[in-house]
């Protein structure tokens, strides 16, 4: 059962802080997606303001202890990829949870316009080359996923990357792509990255709001180009790429959350969550020195006794 979408008054902050149920949030394999099923805005997960920041901060401690027992356990990895419409909060999603992370055991990569290299190899090359090491968490804001998005909405894109023209002109080439990334991800899995797929799911109308206060503010102006009121003209194509992808590319291993994105604080503390759960789930465990190296250790001990 989807989480409601209902729009909520002062008194209702003033009520206990709600569990959050990331089943609800997550897209079973084989779903068949509809986005405007999926709430943009749920209940608030805080009573207040200072309630939500206290949350995510017990959040993000909570991520920096298993992120410490990831690398000290190296034997898997993490993935992260966001995806979503402009304006729908990612980079400041990725600023906030991620903020209590070592530096040296998280790498962020933002995927912009392929350069000219990135093009004479397959779609998924520049991806694979920027995957985290094992111990390490790896970000992906906007990712591979683009290549069953924006190319399907702009397919002078997909044409410019010097495909077979039997490919280009075979009707079941997205298909083909999702099988790829299944295959892919597949792959990963097997050894050793585990991989979480958000969707941050921002309504039109909070976009328009978002667009207002990038004009309105001017440290804001920066973030806003005239290309960004044209993508906004090609809403309803954009969400039914979305909802294809996230169909055919949720899986049991690697699964998609659709997360509500018109409340940025209430977004932050599901995908928090959502990682620290993740990480959890692994079990992993602090190796435990062999016998050789207990020895060495109490030599070690002596010399520094003296």
């Amino acid at each position: 059962m989807r989480p409601s979408g209902q729009i909520h008054g002062a008194n209702d902050l003033e009520r206990p802080a709600m569990k959050i149920k990331l089943k609800s949030f997550r897209v079973s394999e084989g779903e068949k997606v509809k986005l405007d099923q999926w709430p943009t805005r749920v209940k608030p997960y805080f009573k207040s303001k200072e309630h939500c920041h206290q949350v995510l901060a017990k959040h993000i401690a909570e991520l920096s202890d298993e992120q410490h027992l990831l690398y000290a356990h190296d034997r898997y990895s993490l993935l992260i990829i966001f995806q979503a419409m402009d304006a729908a909060g990612k980079d400041s999603a990725i600023k906030h949870v991620m903020s209590g992370v070592n530096p040296q055991g998280c790498q962020v990569h933002s995927f912009k316009h392929p350069s000219i290299e990135e093009l004479e190899h397959d779609f998924m090359w520049r991806a694979a080359c920027r995957l985290p090491e094992r111990g390490r968490i790896g970000i992906f804001n906007r990712s591979y996923y683009e290549e069953v998005l924006i190319t399907r909405v702009h397919p002078e894109i997909l044409r410019s990357q010097a495909l077979p023209k039997e490919l280009l002109e075979d009707k079941s080439i997205w298909r083909r792509r999702y099988r790829s990334i299944n295959d892919f991800e597949r792959h990963l899995h097997e050894n050793g990255t585990r991989i979480i797929k958000f969707y941050l799911h921002l309504s039109k109308e909070e976009q328009r709001k978002r667009f207002l206060a990038r004009l309105d503010e001017p440290e804001k102006n920066w973030k806003f180009s005239l290309a960004d009121i044209e993508e906004r003209k090609l809403w309803k194509r954009y969400i039914k790429a979305y909802e294809a992808c996230l169909s055919a590319t949720s899986t049991r291993e690697s699964p998609w959350y659709v997360v509500p994105a018109d409340d940025k604080e209430n977004a932050r503390l599901i995908i928090s969550r959502v990682i620290v759960d993740t990480l959890r789930g692994l079990k992993m465990s602090f190796p435990k020195p062999v016998e050789q190296v207990k020895a060495e250790l109490q030599s070690i001990r002596k010399l520094l006794a003296k």
